[in-house]
């Protein structure tokens, strides 16, 4: 499992950067995030939850049932909103409070 970071998406905030348990992320070639091994990628998503304008996805392999779609999250106060786009476009969002996270 890896991120996909896109550039001209990326606002250079450095959020990324901060979170990345791995020190993964740094802000390259015009101050846009850029992460030079993905290979190395945790899949903590963290970045992804982090990002202000999801220009971070997590790629979704077929290897763990996700066929090449991405993840993505928006964050609206306390809630997010966990998107996963399929190769075709198609699109499905599940929506969960953040403040019920640790619940279960």
């Amino acid at each position: 499992m890896s991120i996909e970071i896109t550039a001209v998406k990326c606002i250079g905030c450095g959020r990324c950067c901060s979170v990345c348990p791995g020190s993964l992320i740094r802000l390259g070639t015009g101050g846009k995030a850029d992460i030079p091994h993905p290979e190395r990628c945790w899949g903590c998503a963290s970045c992804v939850k982090e990002c202000p304008v999801q220009a971070i996805a997590m790629f979704l392999g077929k290897d763990m049932g996700g066929l090449g779609g991405r993840l993505t999250v928006r964050r609206e106060n306390t809630l997010l909103h966990w998107t996963v786009t399929n190769p075709d476009g198609s699109a499905k969002t599940i929506t969960v409070d953040s403040r019920d996270s640790n619940q279960y």
